[in-house]
């Protein structure tokens, strides 16, 4: 045996036992799906490096998989071919969906209690956890990105336009809104979002049921009720107000944005989570404040409801990697993670100490208005028509509302017309839900 091929021996020998040093020690994959995009995307990337920095037994691994539809849609299709995720991100309306799955989920609080890893409800914010507990109060996912809609305003327009008040009605509202047309703006005011902004925190906002049996918290057989004569009468003023651009319809989503930031609209109807893009994006002095109030429906508002999403664990991991997404979901809880979440984002801290923490660090004095959103959630104990809503299929069921919204918008149908051809087909995909579960 030459010299050359001793060497070649240990060199080969130290290599594998390195490998097999390695395998030994490396650290368990947890795989985290999520719809997060642009800049929030990598706020989600900091968060998990800076999880895996904390410790050596465990990588959580972000991936990217579209909108919440793409992503909700891509682990149900990944369960069923045995290649699911640990965590996926699901939005608010697809619980009832996840809720369904039977066999699939992995309840945060059972698997909390499982692994042994501490876990106390009472820290979470009630008007945040409420939405995503089941009937025994067991907390089912994690929540992530909470949010609610609020109203943006353009300061310098509404000194252009000598609007000294922010709305806090929607006579105001309309009020403003001609006044900067008349000053020169292209639209008094658009929104996004339109079921969850125009329908459902409408009615939560107002009081009113979406539906019945408690907005489908109840129970599966439950009915839309939506189209009220309120609701109809506010949607035709938003429709008739078209006409010398008090509304500008920018579509759904969040694609009616660069109408605000751009400073063709004055005024602005969607999520807080949009503070990050306002604050990057516009070039003038903006502000948020609380949705108007109908005054010919309520007295006084009741509470918003969230929007967002929440982290689901799936079954069909080994037990071990639990232990590392409970871990992980202690660490997302935590009040800097949440806190620097908040402020980064707009999106709500899910926890009492991460607004105390904020507010301590001086963020809202430097910043006034956000915390709209936590105070809009929190301006009253939360009633059977304003917890929010469980639904099966909403997200069918939104796409349904939105069609009818637009031609509502496009004029191709009244307000009466089209509300009520959103709840009967609203109604028979809730029929299809219950005969399927």
């Amino acid at each position: 045996m030459t010299y050359k091929t001793n060497i070649i021996r240990a060199v080969t020998a130290t290599m594998l036992a390195t490998s097999l040093a390695s395998s030994a020690f490396a650290a368990a994959e947890i795989q985290w799906w999520h719809a997060m995009g642009g800049v929030n995307g990598e706020r989600v990337n900091k968060m998990a490096a800076d999880f895996n920095a904390t410790q050596s037994d465990y990588e959580v691994v972000p991936v990217y998989k579209g909108n919440y539809t793409e992503t909700m849609t891509a682990a149900v299709a990944a369960f069923r071919a045995k290649k699911q995720p640990h965590i996926v991100q699901v939005f608010e309306v697809g619980t009832a969906t996840m809720m369904a799955a039977k066999g699939a989920v992995y309840p945060i609080e059972e698997m909390m209690k499982d692994t042994g890893e501490p876990f106390d409800k009472s820290k979470y914010v009630p008007g945040v956890i409420s939405y995503y507990q089941a009937s025994d109060g067991k907390l089912l996912s994690l929540p992530f990105n909470s949010s609610t809609p609020v109203l943006w305003y353009n300061k310098d327009a509404f000194k252009k336009a000598g609007i000294d008040k922010v709305p806090a009605t929607w006579d105001e509202m309309d009020a403003a809104a001609d006044k900067l047309v008349a000053s020169g703006m292209k639209c008094g005011y658009s929104f996004g979002w339109q079921s969850w902004v125009m329908v459902e925190n409408y009615s939560t906002w107002h009081n009113q049921a979406i539906g019945t049996q408690e907005n489908g918290f109840a129970g599966t057989d439950t009915e839309f009720t939506f189209n009220t004569d309120a609701l109809k009468n506010r949607i035709a003023k938003i429709a008739a107000g078209q006409k010398n651009g008090r509304f500008v319809y920018g579509g759904r989503r969040g694609d009616s944005l660069p109408s605000f930031t751009n400073g063709d609209c004055g005024m602005w109807m969607n999520s807080s989570a949009y503070y990050g893009s306002i604050k990057k994006q516009a070039k003038f002095d903006y502000g948020q404040s609380m949705l108007p109030l109908d005054t010919d429906v309520a007295d006084k508002a009741q509470n918003s409801i969230i929007g967002g999403a929440t982290l689901w664990v799936l079954k069909g991991h080994d037990q071990g990697d639990y232990k590392g997404v409970a871990k992980f979901m202690t660490y997302l809880s935590t009040a800097p993670v949440q806190a620097w979440w908040h402020q980064e984002t707009g999106y709500v801290g899910i926890t009492m100490a991460a607004t105390k923490l904020s507010e301590d660090q001086g963020f809202y004095k430097a910043n006034p208005g956000t915390d709209t959103a936590a105070k809009q959630l929190g301006l009253n104990p939360t009633t059977p028509n304003s917890r929010g809503l469980r639904f099966g299929n909403f997200v069918q069921i939104r796409d349904a509302i939105n069609e009818e919204l637009e031609a509502i918008w496009a004029g191709t149908k009244t307000a009466s017309d089209g509300l009520d051809a959103a709840v009967d087909r609203g109604n028979k995909l809730l029929r299809k839900f219950e005969r399927m579960n």
